[in-house]
C-alpha cells in the first residue's frame, strides 16, 4: 500500500468498566472522560428491575458520545430462557419480567446493547475524533453455578467463531483463558475457546471482566510463524497501574504512537475470499425489532442513529447453541506460517499480519469476590487510549 493511501488516524479514548455491580459513580467509583464508554457486564447483582433502571439512568447520564453494553452472568433477567427456568430460586417472592427489565436497555437512546453480535461505529461528533471502529460484544462466560448466559467446553469453540475476524474491539463477560483470569485459588478462570478465537481475530482491544481479582491489562503478542504449535504467543507485556494505591491519577494505558509505544495493530481487514460467518450489515437506532432472515440469522430495520451504528447480528443464545456445525474446521486452524501457504490458517492470516497485538483488559470495578464477606471495594475504570482511522474523509 502506498504511503499516502494508509488511512488517518486518531486517538480515541475508551473508558472500561465491568461488575459494577449495582455500583455508580461519584459515589463507589469516578468516570473519567472519553469518547466510548465500554461496560463488560454485571451491570447488576441479580437484574432486577430496580437495579437495572439504576444502573441503566447512571449510564444514560455519562458523557460519552458512544456507550456500549453487554449483560454478564449477574444480569439473569437479560436472558430469558435462563430465567425462565431459573428466576423462581432468584425472585420467589418477587418474580420479575424478563422483557420489563430488557426494554430498560433496548429503550434506552443512547446506550448500545450488544447481545453476542457486532456492530460497525462512526464517531459523528465535529468536537470528537470522528473515528470508525468494529465491535463485537457478548454476555457469555463457561457454566459455573447457577448464573446466566453460561456454556460448556464443548460449545466453546464454535460460540467465539461468531466473531467477525475484522473486528476491532471485543467485549465479553469472560477473560480469555491465561490472561487477567487468575482467581484468588490462583486458578486460570478464563476460556481457552475464546483465547484461540483472538489469535484468530487479533482485535486490537479485548475488554472483560467476571473475574475480580484478574482487573489489569496486558498486551499480547501473537506468533504468527509458528507451524508446529496452535494458537501460539510469542509474548506477553504485564501493565503497571498508574493509578494503584488510591493516587490521584488515572488508570490509563497509552497505545497511541505519540506514547511511543504504539499498539502493533493495523487492523488489516485481510484478504481471503471464504467467510464462514453470516452475518449483515445495517444502520440501526437504538432498539431494533428483529426478524428472522433465510439463512437463520437475524434481521434489524433501517433506521438512523447517533452515533452510526452499523449492526451485523449473529445467531444468538440458544439458537446459535443449537445449530449443528456444518462443516469440521480445517486442520491448519490457529496455525501459523506464511500465506499463502496451504500450511497455514489462511482466513485468519491472509492480508492480515499486521495485526500483531491484542491488548487485553480486565476492567472489573468490584475488587471483592462473589460472594463477599469482606467489605466491599472498588477499582478505577480503566482507560485506554487507542489510535484509530478517520471514517470522514475531508
Amino acid at each position: 500500500m502506498m504511503a499516502d493511501a494508509l488511512p488517518t488516524v486518531r486517538k480515541t479514548r475508551f473508558v472500561c468498566v465491568s461488575d459494577t455491580h449495582n455500583a455508580t459513580p461519584n459515589g463507589s467509583f469516578k468516570l473519567p472522560k472519553g469518547d466510548v464508554l465500554l461496560h463488560a457486564g454485571d451491570l447488576t447483582n441479580q437484574g432486577t428491575f430496580s437495579e437495572l433502571k439504576k444502573t441503566i439512568k447512571w449510564i444514560e447520564e455519562a458523557n460519552f458520545e458512544a456507550k456500549i453494553v453487554i449483560a454478564g452472568n449477574h444480569d439473569i433477567t437479560l436472558d430469558t430462557d435462563f430465567y425462565n427456568q431459573y428466576g423462581m430460586y432468584f425472585h420467589n417472592q418477587n418474580p420479575e419480567d424478563p422483557a420489563k427489565c430488557q426494554e430498560l436497555l433496548e429503550q434506552a437512546p443512547s446506550i448500545l446493547w450488544l447481545k453476542h453480535e457486532h456492530a460497525v461505529i462512526n464517531l459523528v461528533s465535529p468536537s470528537g475524533p470522528q473515528t470508525t471502529f468494529k465491535i463485537f460484544g457478548s454476555p457469555f462466560s463457561p457454566a459455573q453455578g447457577m448464573w446466566a448466559f453460561g456454556y460448556g467446553p464443548d460449545e466453546a469453540a464454535q460460540l467465539w467463531d461468531r466473531i467477525p475476524l475484522d473486528t476491532d474491539i471485543v467485549v465479553t463477560h469472560t477473560p480469555p483463558k491465561y490472561h487477567c483470569d487468575e482467581t484468588r485459588e490462583r486458578r486460570a478462570a478464563g476460556c481457552e475457546g475464546l483465547r484461540n478465537a483472538l489469535w484468530r481475530v487479533r482485535s486490537r482491544l479485548a475488554v472483560c471482566g467476571h473475574v475480580h481479582e484478574g482487573r489489569g491489562v496486558e498486551c499480547v503478542r501473537w506468533d504468527l510463524d509458528a507451524s508446529n504449535i496452535k494458537y501460539k504467543e510469542s509474548k506477553v507485556i504485564a501493565w503497571e497501574d498508574p493509578g494503584r494505591d488510591n493516587n490521584k491519577k488515572l488508570s490509563i494505558v497509552d497505545l497511541t504512537t505519540k506514547s511511543g509505544n504504539p499498539l502493533d495493530n493495523d487492523g488489516s481487514a485481510g484478504d481471503y475470499s471464504h467467510s464462514d460467518t453470516a452475518t449483515v450489515n445495517i444502520v440501526r437506532e437504538p432498539v431494533p425489532i428483529l426478524s428472522p432472515l433465510k439463512d437463520g440469522g437475524l434481521e434489524a430495520p433501517l433506521t438512523s442513529a447517533k452515533p452510526s451504528a452499523k449492526l451485523g447480528v449473529s445467531r444468538i443464545a440458544a439458537n446459535l447453541l443449537a445449530v449443528p456445525t456444518q462443516t469440521l474446521p480445517p486442520a491448519t486452524r490457529g496455525q501459523g506460517g506464511t500465506p499463502p501457504s496451504q500450511r497455514c490458517d489462511l482466513a485468519a492470516l491472509s492480508g492480515r499480519m499486521g495485526r500483531q497485538e491484542t491488548c487485553i483488559v480486565n476492567a472489573a470495578i468490584m475488587a471483592s469476590s462473589w460472594p463477599r464477606s469482606e467489605a466491599k471495594k472498588f477499582n478505577k475504570p480503566i482507560v485506554v487510549d487507542i489510535d484509530l482511522p478517520v471514517w470522514k474523509k475531508d
